[in-house]
Formats: structure tokens, sequence, C-alpha cells
């Protein structure tokens, strides 16, 4: 018993250190910040939160051994605000990203996103390539512009809350507006890598089609993972480490 409560006590610093907020375009972000050395944005997916998505599966306290880690909770999650209108989504998460670089007066940093986060780290990365070091896409590939998931995202109906009151559908209805087209991924000049789950069908709907147009960027699958089971595997932190590792060489 006494070990489980340490573990968790662990677990509950670990989540709460470095943690701060700021106010981007009007909303309230939710972050922490661990470790020192070339900073690390990392982004959640949707119904998450940056301590579940990142810190308490290992990956961040992994990251920080060789980096400064920036975990953030999306506008719309975990202890950020919630917005209630889609137009205050999409593109908007993307420029939360930069304020908070802005904020913590970092030029230029490596930006790693999960599922809904793989979404806003490539806007981010096709609205502001200079702030990017690095680009890692787990859990997601490509939500191209134009395209029938685009208009999957802009046909869902805008609830006040769903059920654990995590966010808005108003956030999903505004992912339709982090969509890229192909010229802008295609322009891109950053390193980039994907890691994705074999049994996740991300691979097939948003990965394969971002391997067709960047065969050069390196894609991981972690085996027998799916989307909401690869964060908790080793290797996946594993695998998120060495894609970091391997902007830097």
């Amino acid at each position: 018993m006494k070990v489980c409560l340490g573990l968790i006590c662990l677990l509950i610093a670990a989540v709460h250190a470095g943690a701060d907020e700021f106010t981007s375009h009007g909303v309230k972000i939710f972050y922490t910040v661990q470790g020192s050395g070339s900073p690390v944005v990392l982004i959640h997916g949707l119904h998450s939160s940056g301590a579940m998505n990142w810190t308490l599966p290992g990956t961040t306290a992994a990251l920080a051994q060789s980096h400064r880690v920036i975990v953030m909770d999306c506008r719309g999650h975990g202890k950020s605000d919630k917005p209630q209108t889609d137009a205050e989504y999409g593109e908007a998460m993307a420029e939360d990203v930069v304020s908070l670089l802005d904020h913590l007066d970092i030029r230029k940093a490596h930006i790693a996103g999960y599922s809904m986060g793989g979404m806003i780290a490539l806007k981010t990365a096709v609205l502001h390539p200079e702030r990017v070091q690095g680009l890692l896409l787990c859990g997601m590939g490509w939500l191209q512009d134009g395209s029938t998931l685009q208009a999957f995202w802009e046909r869902i109906p805008v609830r006040e809350r769903l059920i654990g009151g995590s966010s808005g559908s108003a956030c999903m209805k505004g992912m339709a507006r982090l969509a890229v087209t192909e010229a802008q991924v295609k322009a891109l000049k950053v390193p980039a890598a994907v890691i994705v789950g074999d049994h996740d069908p991300v691979d097939r709907l948003y990965v394969q089609p971002l391997s067709q147009i960047r065969p050069e960027w390196p894609v991981t699958k972690i085996e027998g993972a799916g989307h909401l089971t690869c964060v908790m595997k080793p290797v996946f932190r594993n695998e998120v480490v060495k894609a970091i590792a391997s902007f830097e060489k």
C-alpha cells in the first residue's frame, strides 16, 4: 500500500511540475515544463489532456532527460479554457502553440502531436515553419483540405458538451479547419517522422495518403497497438525519444 501511495504521489508531482498558464488570444492555456535542453512541445489528442496523453505514460519524463519538454492542454481540454463555438477552434489551436512559444521566449521547437494533436502540429508547421525544428506526427498523418475526411469533421453537429466534459463538440467541428493542402505539405522543409499503431485505422485513413506525397518521412509502426492503446506502450515512448533525437543529427 505504501509503495502504491508513493507512486501515486510521484505521478501527481510529475503532472504538476512547472505547471503554469497564460492567455492566448483571450483563452487561458494550461501547460507544464520539465527538463532542460532543446525545447519539445507535446500536443495531446481529442478528449484527452497533456497529463493523460504524455505525462502519465512516461513519455514526458523520458524526453525530459535530454530536452526541455513543454506539455500543453489544448483549448477545450484539461485545465485550459473551453470556448463553446467552433470558430474558436481549428486554426486557433495552432496559433496557441505559437503563442506558447512566444510566451516562453522560444524561437524554435520540436513539435509533436498525437491524433488531433498531430493535426495541430502539422498545421503549425505549415503556418509557421520558421518556428518548427522537427515535426513528429503520432497516431496521425495528413488531414487533406477538400477531402471527405475534412467534410466528416465539418458535418459534426455542435452540442454544448460531450460525455465527460473534456471538450465541446465545437472543437470537433472546428478540427476541419486544421486541414492542409498537398502543396503545403510538399513545401515543408523541416525534418519529420510518423509513429502509428499497426492496428490503428488512422494508418489507412491519414498516414498512407501522407506517405504517398512525402515518402521520405519515416513511418514507425507500433506492434499490437490501436489508436487508444498506442501511447501506453513503452515502445511508443522509446520511439518518440528516438524520433526527436533524429531531428538533431
